[in-house]
């Protein structure tokens, strides 16, 4: 999110929506991209545990289901290479041996794998993040092993190139620019003919680079290539004299490329420079590269300081110079000349002489004998302009037999005149620098004639553009358009961390193999070399763009146009801003303690999670990670990033980490063994939701986990094995040392500094701890009006009420919003159903090959013969993926075409996909419901992927029991039914007033019905909240804002007595009070909000000594009396929870004894408090509350359940005594008042329960469909619950539940109406013997006997379970869409096959 402007109900959003560099409509996740992609990375959704591709879908059941590509940018190597080779693609492949896609990867960018190879200036070495590290990675010789692998073949590899086009162009000049402009346009289907002066192809390639540098043969096999893909080339053709631009448009060349190169030497102006002996250097080695006879005599001086220079000495050493000297005007470290060009020559003998420039050249008897130099002072101005200055007092001569002045190059233009061509005042051919495009239409120009003296790789991307510009000059198109050069950008990695691995060095000919010959120097990599040198890249893009992805997608999902994707950005208009950005979990690698990062076997609860998954790294199996042995004991640590203000600064708790810490001790078991041994080490077990402490003393009693009270001390890596030694102290005070095989530190939440960003951006308050501040009785609304927020960003918690907080938020969002409901649904229009009726069975069969994943197993083409054959089949067809959305249009089609009127589809995944194959139907004129799939890849092709033979046979079963069941299928028609818009709310507490106002302030009618005499429940109870907010104060706001509310009728004093109907349309008779008439109230759905009821203790003398009071009662006797006169309160937690009758925990009683204590300390800091727990269950930021008693004296002692503290009642006052855990002795206390943290208790709702037939647990609270994804929702629809009527919670808790449910419940109400579903039974009454079989097996009592006395189910309320239609003992109820018939079909098919 980049900006946000406006006001609630008109937002302007501004975000950035990254690139997926796939198109997600198209793609299908087949995963044929990612079996080719060449690159691995960690997979973060496995914790780095395992590696993944770098295109990738992040996990199996990601939304959407489709794949992605990750991308950092443009790698330095190719943002920096001119002619932008993939070079991190090409080493990709080269790391996987593919060697062939490697080298066509490369020549996509650039026809000279071989020639740059070895003559390339490589910048992006020079660029190489390696070189951050230690030396760059040898780019140019991993390229030429490429090349050499190539040429070592019969037949070298040669691009396909697009369909023969008619345009004739025309190349003058066969350098690297110009055989490369011809190799891109003959890719495109152009005819070109290259014409060349030399008698030779390759230009300076071939007459200005030296053999032992570029060996000829490798120049004649990269232009075969050329040459193999149509390009004509012409040596000894003259440009000027046997050809000219008038003669070649006359031939019918539409284009014209004209790369004529550098073929003359700049001439020094210096006396005596035209004297015998004084030799042109570029002329030297035309004729030696020519093999003409170059008469040098033993000493030469070359002049100059570049790399012809540098290649005119080495020549000249090799012609049978004995002593060759260089020399130049620039010191050593300003030499133009490649550093290892100079070393090179140093080491062959030349000798370099610096700061030198010539003055004059000497004769003796006319014939060149010595130079005379002059000192050269400096090469460059002060604005670093090249402009030698010179102490022409400071004079050395230089005798020799020769001279070569190797100073630069220049064009022989000689041609331009007389054709019209322009030519710039510093010597090269006119053109537009982005075109190339001469002031001639049509005449192009480029290379080293129009840039001046560059190399081989920039004249190849010189080359490239010129392709481009003639492509559009004769396709009329724009020559310019989107051609705009730009800096290209690329971003390094940080690369801390990552290992040195020197680099391969190239072998080369000794000195003694050289001497006297052209031999090439370089030998080449060897594929040992060349595997062990890819190694060393970084990865810097992460794709690393070698486009096998391209080929390997058949949907064509991801294209070039796709990898060149961009971030977009998207203006919003919104009414409401909702923010769910998550946490990220705490990184323990700074506690060196742990070993975290040093010792394989510690690892994170995340990463262990991920682990026990059965699509985790080990697919589920559990081994630890340094030998993967599995493991005998394993220990859980917790409180790793909670609950520590020394070393993370995280004092609050993260909530989650107890419960899954014991989960994953529990399926550690399970996955391992009952022998496995587990250890959880804890502070404090804080396993406070709803059934959690059950599942905690599970673990302990039936699992057989340990759970040790203590802080870990230290751990130690075993010297001898991958084992860990584990210190500790107990609780007692004894010192242990344990080894264990693997240690999982349960690591806690965090906010990420993205987030706190986002916050500061959207002027969103957060809190100490990062977490969004919120208040008490809003606790989704943020600081920022018309912001919501939910999920652990509101502060730390647990999958369930992160979806409650989520649906609260939608509700809170929907309150602001409410008018607006509706105005921006699009209504799809459908054809008229097609009547089928008397209709012969047409069935079309449609078989997927879905890629590779049944088409790589199932012999697809003979399936989809096979099926031709099958009865009623008038149509079979094969498609890559049924699917994408052009194979949806094309069924749509075959089926209006085909007179279909039955589909079968042999394809995948039915829970995702049978709902579009049923929409291509509808949008055909065909009934949804004519529909069968047979799942020929998740049951068949993944299943027998090595027997392809067998793959293939069942596919063939699959598909004739398709078929068989779709003959017999008939059109199904949902009945719809009106929704009564209209909501009863049952509990008038803050959760069911929260409710009521929740759907009523979206418009909705709301009855309210109450069995006490006034709304408020328990709250009427309370005080004040923990944090300090006044209870009975909100109190009163609702209760008047409830009140009044025009869309909410308030019944009091009133009682469910009666209850029926289905969702939407129920109808509930009310006995309201006080004068108890009876009341039918119509409604669509139904909201519980019964509440809870305090535990009454009869345990510590609760009701026999007045002193002995409840947390509730002593709440508000502070709130009344204050603390005078309290020298003493001694506090009890658990009473009435965490015991046989009622094993869970209570969760608000930690709090509520922290909340008084705190309280008693600011009206008498001199009373004491004694806390005595059990455990301390403070979860999320109310931990700060706890460690703020405990700073002002509040003291806690723990007992053990077995030894709970014993309360007499002395004439003295109370008497109190405990055991102390730390001091091992029993403490006795005296007390003024014992205050008992006592439980809550359901509501008495048996009675309710019954007449709505609504489930409870067996601790009276309500249950909800899905403890984590649905848990507002009940298992009837259009049922929900929230507050203490599902389970003990906070206020605030309760608030938010109350609006989740208000949010459910606006969902289904805002239906005009509903579509019920046709799978439902039906009885044929007429053979009905009213056994009551039926009734009675039903598990959601929906069959009655009517008044004729026979069965009747309606289909309103009726599930669609079957267990009626199998119990029948007449066979007399059939279930819609499953009839026994259709189902027997199959079972006869598929015997047909067996017998």
């Amino acid at each position: 999110m980049k900006k946000v402007e406006g006001n609630p109900g008109n937002f302007k959003v501004t975000v950035q929506k990254a690139p997926r560099f796939i198109d997600a409509a198209k793609c299908t996740a087949c995963g044929d991209c990612a079996e080719v992609c060449p690159v691995d990375l960690p997979n973060e959704y496995d914790q780095g545990l395992s590696q993944k591709h770098a295109i990738f879908k992040k996990y199996a059941q990601a939304i959407p289901s489709a794949f992605a590509i990750a991308k950092r940018d443009t790698a330095p190597c190719k943002a920096t290479c001119p002619a932008h080779v993939s070079v991190q693609g090409y080493i990709a492949l080269i790391k996987q041996k593919k060697y062939s896609e490697a080298l066509a990867l490369f020549k996509d960018a650039h026809p000279f794998p071989g020639i740059c190879g070895r003559v390339c200036h490589h910048p992006c070495e020079g660029i190489c993040t390696r070189t951050d590290l230690d030396r760059p990675l040898a780019i140019q010789y991993l390229h030429r092993f490429l090349a050499d692998v190539d040429l070592s073949n019969e037949t070298p590899y040669v691009p396909e190139k697009m369909e023969l086009r008619k345009n004739n162009v025309a190349v003058i000049g066969s350098g690297p620019a110009g055989l490369a402009a011809a190799y891109f346009l003959a890719l495109r289907g152009y005819p070109v003919t290259v014409f060349e002066k030399l008698p030779v192809v390759g230009g300076m390639m071939a007459v200005g680079i030296p053999a032992y540098r570029l060996p000829r043969d490798i120049i004649e096999a990269e232009v075969k290539t050329i040459e193999a893909l149509g390009v004509t080339i012409k040596t000894g053709v003259s440009f000027g004299e046997d050809i000219t631009l008038e003669s070649l448009r006359a031939d019918g060349f539409e284009a014209i490329f004209m790369a004529t190169g550098l073929h003359l030497s700049r001439r020094l102006n210096v006396e005596g420079e035209d004297a015998p002996g004084v030799v042109e250097g570029v002329e030297f080695l035309r004729d030696s590269a020519l093999g003409k006879d170059v008469n040098l005599g033993d000493r030469v001086v070359v002049i100059g300081g570049g790399n012809v220079a540098i290649d005119v000495a080495l020549t000249a050493k090799r012609l049978g110079a004995k002593e060759v000297s260089l020399v130049c005007l620039e010191k050593r470290e300003e030499m133009p000349a490649w550093d290892y060009e100079i070393e090179e020559a140093l080491e062959e003998g030349v000798t370099i002489i610096n700061s030198l420039g010539p003055k004059k050249f000497l004769q003796n008897e006319g014939r060149f004998s010595g130079v005379e130099f002059k000192q050269c002072t400096a090469v460059f101005d002060d604005q670093c302009v090249f402009n030698p200055s010179y102490d022409e007092t400071d004079l050395t001569l230089l005798e020799g037999d020769t001279v070569i002045v190797a100073i630069g190059q220049a064009a022989d233009l000689s041609f331009a005149e007389k054709d019209g061509i322009a030519v710039t005042p510093r010597g090269g051919l006119e053109a537009d620098p982005i075109t190339l495009e001469t002031p001639i239409p049509g005449v192009f120009a480029g290379g080293d004639v129009f840039y001046g003296p560059k190399s081989v790789v920039e004249a190849v991307a010189s080359g490239k553009e010129a392709c481009e510009s003639i492509h559009r000059f004769l396709n009329d198109l724009d020559l310019k358009s989107d051609r705009e050069k730009d800096d290209d950008s690329y971003e390094k990695p940080d690369v801390t961390g990552e290992p040195l691995i020197a680099r391969e060095e190239m072998r080369a000919l000794t000195l003694e193999e050289r001497d006297g010959n052209f031999k090439e120097i370089a030998l080449g990599f060897s594929e040992q070399e060349t595997l062990s040198e890819v190694e060393r890249c970084v990865k810097c893009g992460i794709c690393s763009e070698c486009y096998q992805c391209i080929t390997a997608c058949k949907a064509e999902a991801v294209t070039l146009m796709t990898h060149g994707e961009q971030a977009e950005t998207l203006e919003l208009t919104t009414g409401s801003i909702i923010l769910a950005p998550g946490f990220q979990a705490f990184d323990p690698s700074g506690f060196d303690t742990y070993h975290y990062t040093d010792h394989p076997n510690v690892m994170t609860s995340m990463e262990f999670e991920r682990i026990l998954s059965a699509s985790g790294p080990t697919m589920g199996h559990l081994t630890r990670v340094s030998d993967h042995a599995e493991p005998k004991k394993i220990a859980w640590i917790q409180c790793v990033g909670s609950r520590d203000i020394n070393r993370c600064d995280h004092s609050y708790c993260s909530s989650v980490c107890c419960m899954y810490a014991i989960k994953e001790a529990v399926i550690a078991k399970e996955h391992g063994g009952s022998d496995l041994d587990c250890a959880i080490f804890y502070m404090d077990m804080r396993t406070h939701g709803k059934d959690f402490e059950i599942y905690y003393n599970n673990a302990k009693d039936k699992h057989g986990v340990r759970f040790i009270r203590s802080r870990v001390h230290t751990i130690d890596p075993m010297i001898d094995d991958d084992s860990l030694i584990l210190k500790y102290a107990t609780d007692t005070g004894e010192f242990i040392e344990e080894t264990f095989d693997m240690v999982v530190l349960s690591v806690g939440m965090e906010i990420s500094p993205q987030v706190v960003q986002l916050a500061e951006d959207l002027g969103v308050d957060v809190n100490e701890d990062n977490f969004c501040q919120t208040e008490t009785f809003h606790p989704v609304n943020t600081s920022a009006e018309g912001v919501y927020v939910c999920g652990a960003f509101q502060g730390p918690k647990d999958i369930p009420q992160s979806v409650v907080e989520s649906s609260a938020a939608a509700c809170a969002s929907g309150m602001i919003l409410s008018e607006s409901r509706g105005t921006e649904v699009r209504i799809k229009t459908l054809p008229d159903e097609i009547d089928v009726a008397g209709l012969e069975p047409r069935v079309g069969v449609f078989v997927c090959n879905c890629g590779i994943n049944i088409g790589g197993v199932v012999d697809v083409p003979g399936v989809a013969e096979y099926a031709k054959t099958l009865p009623n089949v008038v149509l079979t067809d094969q498609n890559l993926f049924t699917c994408s959305q052009d194979t949806q249009e094309k069924i749509k089609e075959v089926v209006r075409e085909n007179n279909l009127n039955r589909v079968v589809v042999a394809a995948c995944s039915p829970t995702t996909h049978e709902a579009l194959f049923q929409d291509s139907l509808q949008e055909s004129g065909l009934n949804k419901y004519l529909f069968e799939m047979a799942n020929i890849r998740n049951h068949n092709s993944w299943v027998h992927r090595d027997d392809p033979e067998a793959a293939t046979n069942k596919a063939k079963d699959l598909i004739r029991m398709a078929v068989a069941r779709a003959s017999l299928l008939e059109p199904l028609n949902a009945r719809t039914i009106t929704v009564n818009k209209r909501a009863l709310v049952i509990g008038g507490g803050i959760a069911g007033m929260t409710a009521a106002l929740g759907v009523a302030d979206q418009g909705f009618e709301v009855v309210l019905v109450e069995k006490e005499p006034q709304l408020g429940g328990l709250a009427r109870e309370l005080t004040d909240t923990i944090e300090g907010d006044d209870v009975q104060a909100h109190l009163s706001d609702v209760i008047a804002l409830v009140e009044q509310h025009e869309n909410i009728q308030v019944l009091t004093e009133s009682l469910i007595v009666d209850f029926n109907g289905f969702k939407g349309n129920f109808t509930t008779e009310v006995m309201v009070g006080p004068s108890m008439y009876q009341r039918e109230i119509d409604h669509g759905i139904v909201i519980l909000a019964t509440g809870a009821r305090e535990y009454k203790p009869t345990e510590f003398l609760y009701g026999q000594d007045d002193r002995v009071i409840t947390h509730l009662e002593l709440d508000k006797r502070l709130y009344e009396r204050g603390a005078e006169n309290l020298e003493r309160v001694v506090m009890v937690q658990c009473v009435g929870s965490r015991n046989e009758e009622n094993p869970n925990c209570s969760r608000i009683c930690c709090q509520s004894a922290v909340k008084n204590a705190l309280q008693i300390k600011k009206l008498n800091p001199e009373t004491d408090v004694f806390i005595l727990y059990r455990d301390i269950r403070t979860y999320g930021i109310m931990e700060e509350y706890y460690r703020e008693a405990r700073r002002l004296g509040v003291l806690f002692f723990r007992f053990d359940k077995d030894h709970p503290p014993q309360v007499e009642s002395t004439e003295n006052g109370l008497m109190v005594r405990f055991k102390d855990h730390v001091l091992q002795r029993e403490i006795q206390a005296s007390a003024d008042i014992v205050a008992l943290s006592t439980g809550m208790r359901a509501e008495e709702n048996d009675e309710l329960s019954s007449i709505l037939k609504v489930a409870r647990n067996e601790f009276g609270y309500f249950m909800e469909a899905h403890v984590k994804l649905r848990p507002v929702d009940m298992a009837s629809d259009a049922f929900f619950v929230c507050g203490t009527a599902h389970s003990p919670k906070l206020i605030t808790e309760s608030i938010s539940q109350a609006m989740a449910a208000a949010s459910r419940a606006v969902t289904f109400l805002a239906q005009d109406e509903i579509a019920l579903s046709v799978v439902t039974a039906t009885v044929d009454q007429d053979k009905c013997a009213a056994c009551l079989v039926c009734v009675r097996s039903c598990p959601y009592d929906v069959p009655k006997i009517n008044a004729d006395g026979v069965s009747e189910i309606d289909e309103a309320l009726c599930r669609g379970c079957g267990v009626c239609a199998s119990e029948c003992p007449a066979k007399v109820i059939q279930l819609d869409w499953y009839e026994d018939n259709q189902v027997m079909s199959k079972v006869e098919a598929l015997l047909e096959g067996a017998l």
